[in-house]
């Protein structure tokens, strides 16, 4: 059979469909009962119940994987970056206190290549089971000429569901409450164009390379997953914010783009700073080395990198303790890092005690 015009130009319709064709076996292990429809519809359908809520506020957010997907081409490693993506999005969402409903992704690429395309799928479709998130639709886009060869962006929209009552918006945190801090497990998804420059331009390591401190190469470091909070949080949420109590978590800060010094903030009154406190925890080995080689000065590490903590809570001092100690019952690292002093609605990193 001849080639059709369109595949000759570069977008091969036919080879879409046939990759596409077992996106619903890669979705079902995220279906939720409220989704409706089937897969390859003009748009995803997800029937709210609304029985379960008084006032529910839909949230959502929308986000990309950055230059991290720089690594995945080189390591042809396409899963993790797929997982990335809903971990990001649906911890954007969990400040707020919001339960993540479903997810669409966006692919752009030269060529639609198998392997890629199902790498991604399924790391998407891992994420969201995890996260009970039904992975509802997306877009694959083919442009020729457009992309390098063998590369891709993705991004991906998350939308989730809070009470009113529930809403995190950390207007009650006052002076006196403690920040607590979640693991990371890496830079997750954020200060990765600062990482590259420093490690293979100036260094000129290589992926394979393996350096004093890290146990794996500085590929797998690289690629290491970011972090879900969402499932901890709702539990923590259920805990210790119940209806008619007075609420002892009081805001949440994802660490991503712009540390601490610029995520903290957007959680804070306007008369409340946090100052952290330094050496509270142990910073990732990884974090230690660029700074050293990229000869970075400290302040600035903290409001490129998460430094190793990729989650904050402001408790109640209260019981800030037992909010501690749930924490380290799940499968997360966590330590009292800072607290909240009066102040102009900025973060202060501290020298250790």
């Amino acid at each position: 059979m001849a080639q059709k015009a369109y595949a000759k130009a570069g977008v091969d319709i036919d080879l879409g469909n046939k990759v596409k064709a077992t996106l619903p076996q890669l979705l079902a292990s995220t279906h939720r009962p409220e989704v409706m429809g089937k897969v390859g519809g003009f748009g995803g359908l997800f029937a709210l119940d609304l029985k379960k809520y008084k006032e529910p506020v839909l949230v959502s957010s929308v986000d990309g994987v950055g230059t991290k997907l720089k690594i995945a081409f080189a390591m042809n490693k396409h899963d993790t970056v797929g997982q990335d993506l809903v971990n990001h999005c649906v911890d954007d969402i969990a400040v707020l206190g919001a339960e993540p409903l479903f997810f669409l992704d966006y692919i752009g690429t030269g060529k639609l290549e198998n392997n890629i395309f199902q790498q991604l799928i399924r790391g998407f479709a891992k994420a969201c089971a995890e996260n009970n998130c039904a992975l509802i639709g997306g877009e694959t886009a083919q442009m020729p000429g457009f992309y390098q060869s063998g590369e891709y962006d993705v991004s991906g929209t998350v939308i989730g569901v809070v009470e009113k009552s529930r809403m995190l918006d950390g207007k009650t945190i006052r002076a006196g409450d403690v920040v607590l801090g979640i693991e990371s497990s890496g830079l997750h998804t954020n200060g990765y164009s600062l990482a590259r420059k420093i490690l293979f331009d100036d260094l000129r390591l290589g992926l394979r390379t393996k350096v004093p401190g890290l146990k794996s190469s500085i590929g797998a470091e690289l690629l290491k997953v970011h972090l879900s909070y969402g499932p901890l949080v709702q539990g923590l949420l259920k805990k210790f914010n119940r209806d008619g109590q007075t609420r002892i978590i009081k805001g949440l800060a994802h660490i991503t783009g712009g540390g601490f010094i610029d995520n903290i903030p957007r959680v804070l009154p306007s008369k409340c700073d946090v100052e952290i406190q330094k050496d509270s925890w142990p910073v990732l080995p990884i974090f230690r080395y660029l700074q050293e080689k990229g000869s970075i000065p400290e302040n600035e590490m903290y409001q490129v990198f998460n430094m190793g903590i990729g989650m904050t809570v402001i408790a109640d001092q209260t019981r800030a303790g037992a909010v501690l100690g749930e924490i380290k019952k799940s499968r997360f690292k966590a330590w009292q890092i800072g607290q909240v002093v009066k102040g102009s609605g900025i973060v202060r990193i501290k020298e250790g005690k």
